[in-house]
């Protein structure tokens, strides 16, 4: 004899998590022998056992098949809204963890893009809008001041003197004559 398993048959063991159910496939024993598929399968199946039973005359039968199509279509519902309160519990996550983003980014969003990041002050405002962007050579081009006014002078430096190369050229510098020719420099 085989040891029976002690099992409660209470409703707290049917709460269980409902996973994936919707494309789960099922072997439902009804009237008319197993019927096996996914829940919208068998209940389609059982909705079309119910229209021949009810066809025939047979009022029984048609109730049964009924019946077991509202279970089936019970579990789906079930699962359908099990399924959507978890899609809806994810996208207020994000939601939320987006808007904890931007406040933290100080509403930059999440992006690391330096074309996002705080960009620095204009120094003058530009008189034309031309639609070119500012470069640091053409705002001391428009921006330099007029004249200095009493900007003090430095005294210019003294030229440094070379010592002439040894072997005699006929320039101060010491090298070869560039003020002639190429040619009478070669010689």
């Amino acid at each position: 004899m085989r040891p029976s398993k002690s099992r409660s048959r209470n409703k707290s063991n049917r709460n269980r998590s409902v996973g994936n159910i919707v494309n789960r496939v099922f072997d439902s024993s009804g009237p008319e022998g197993k019927v096996r598929g996914t829940p919208q399968q068998i209940i389609d199946k059982y909705n079309q056992l119910a229209r021949d039973a009810q066809l025939s005359g047979d009022r029984v039968a048609t109730e049964n098949f009924q019946q077991h199509a509202e279970h089936y279509q019970r579990m789906l519902n079930e699962a359908q809204r099990e399924q959507e309160a978890r899609r809806e519990e994810h996208e207020r996550q994000n939601r939320d963890r987006q808007s904890d983003r931007e406040r933290g980014n100080g509403g930059q969003g999440e992006r690391a893009d330096p074309a996002q990041a705080p960009q620095p002050d204009v120094f003058a405002p530009v008189e034309e809008d031309s639609g070119l962007v500012e470069t640091p050579e053409s705002r001391s081009e428009t921006h330099a001041p007029a004249a200095p006014e009493a900007a003090p002078e430095k005294p210019a430096r003294k030229p440094r003197s070379r010592k002439p190369k040894a072997g005699g050229g006929n320039g101060s510098e010491g090298g070869p004559d560039l003020s002639a020719g190429p040619a009478e420099a070669a010689e």
